[in-house]
Order: structure tokens, then C-alpha cells, then sequence
């Protein structure tokens, strides 16, 4: 990955891991772009920061949440615009089985700073 991408990338995976912590959904929401479409871990689709924000204000309110990404990819698909693929793992402190999904974000490059502006998440299960 190149080194502009792999820093953006890595600022913003370090960001979202404090504010998914705390499950603060103000912090996540600030990460992504007012254009945003991000599918998570239901079958909505939420749209934009305030999208953003309902969907992490409406996660069950977990006492130590923490995810890990790992086998993080990411490519300058052009000057303002970023690909990265990750696996996450999260850890929910046993108030819930521990989870690990595939997650893709398409990074853009929105009045000078970098947003996410594509998230998915999907099962590691084979679906065939």
C-alpha cells in the first residue's frame, strides 16, 4: 500500500477504534462523509453522518467494546481517493460472542480532509 495511503488509513482505523470503545457515535459519525452509505452489521442502509450516528447510537450499549483490524489492505485508487479492505474482530467483553466480519471503506478526500464515504461489513462465512 503506498505510504500516504497506508497513513490515512491507519489515522483513521486508530480513530475509529477510540470511538467505537466508547461507543461514541458523535466521534464514529465525524469519520464519515455527509454523503455516506454504510451497511453494517443489519441489513439497513444508513445515509450520511446522521445516518451514521443512528446506527451506532442504536448498538446495544456494551460495557468494553474493542475491535482489532487486521489484514488491513489499502490502494490510492487516485489523488483523492482511497480503497482499503480489513478484517475486524471485535471483542465484546463477553456480553455477547465475539464477532469478526470482512469490512471494506471507500475513503474520499472531502474539504481537505480524508472521510469514509463507503462502509460495508459483511459475514467471513462463505454464503455459498
Amino acid at each position: 500500500m503506498s505510504n500516504e495511503a497506508h497513513a490515512v488509513v491507519s489515522t483513521i482505523i486508530a480513530k475509529w477504534c477510540a470511538g467505537f470503545a466508547t461507543l461514541d457515535a458523535a466521534a464514529l459519525s465525524s469519520l464519515y462523509s455527509s454523503n455516506a452509505f454504510f451497511f453494517g452489521s443489519n441489513p439497513k442502509l444508513y445515509r450520511g453522518r446522521d445516518g451514521v450516528a443512528d446506527y451506532f447510537n442504536g448498538l446495544p450499549r456494551w460495557r468494553k467494546p474493542s475491535a482489532v483490524f487486521s489484514d488491513v489492505n489499502a490502494a490510492q485508487a487516485g489523488p483523492d481517493l482511497i480503497n482499503m479492505a480489513a478484517t475486524i474482530s471485535f471483542d465484546l467483553a463477553g456480553e455477547r460472542d465475539d464477532l469478526a466480519v470482512k469490512m471494506s471503506w471507500v475513503i474520499v478526500r472531502e474539504d481537505g480532509d480524508w472521510k469514509i464515504v463507503n462502509h460495508h461489513a459483511s459475514a467471513k462465512a462463505p454464503l455459498i
